[in-house]
């Protein structure tokens, strides 16, 4: 007798394999591990608000769904998966006046205050950096360091070498230290 395998066991490429076959249990345990992350990931890129982050998860795997008969073994399904939301919010940034991006944190209650207004000052001037960094170097940005996702992954969803997207990722650090040096020693 066969032992069934739980879907939750699966990589999600093996479960987009089965989904790519018909499988809609597979496509929804895809989902539920990815859509929450990916919500985040369009709450940051579209100025925290989440109705049209919500909307655009649903568009995402709306997209995927429509696709998944094209998926192609050996393909990273997160990749794939990033691939239609960066091409989403380009197309949207595209079309609309700049973004306002806030992701505010809550500072833990045992710091001193001293400390929490170090830390509340620094997340304001890091977001005010990250507001003014120019988008396609504010995606990657996101992409690498809030999504972590590698260098070539990222390579692959915004069609850019990899050389370029180092470059890059090195040229928004430099930004963003620079930004920030006020804050080297506190």
């Amino acid at each position: 007798m066969l032992i069934p395998l739980r879907l939750s066991a699966l990589t999600d490429e093996q479960l987009m394999r089965r989904a790519a076959h018909g499988s809609d249990r597979a496509f929804e345990e895809l989902y539920n591990r990815h859509a929450r992350r990916l919500q985040g990931f369009f709450t940051r890129r579209l100025g925290s608000d989440a109705d049209l982050a919500s909307d655009f998860v649903h568009d995402t795997f709306l997209r995927l769904y429509a696709a998944r008969e094209t998926y192609c073994d050996g393909r990273s399904f997160r990749a794939w998966l990033y691939t239609i939301a960066y091409n989403l919010v380009k197309n949207h940034l595209r079309s609309q006046q700049p973004v306002v991006i806030s992701d505010e944190k809550d500072i833990p209650d045992d710091c001193n205050i001293e400390v929490e207004l170090d830390m509340q000052n620094l997340h304001d001037a890091l977001s005010g950096v990250l507001k003014n960094l120019p988008e396609p170097y504010a995606m990657l940005f996101s992409l690498h360091y809030e999504e972590e996702l590698t260098v070539p992954q990222i390579a692959q969803i915004t069609d850019l070498p990899e050389g370029t997207v180092k470059s890059r990722l090195h040229k928004t650090m430099n930004i963003i230290k620079l930004q920030l040096k006020a804050y080297e020693n506190r």
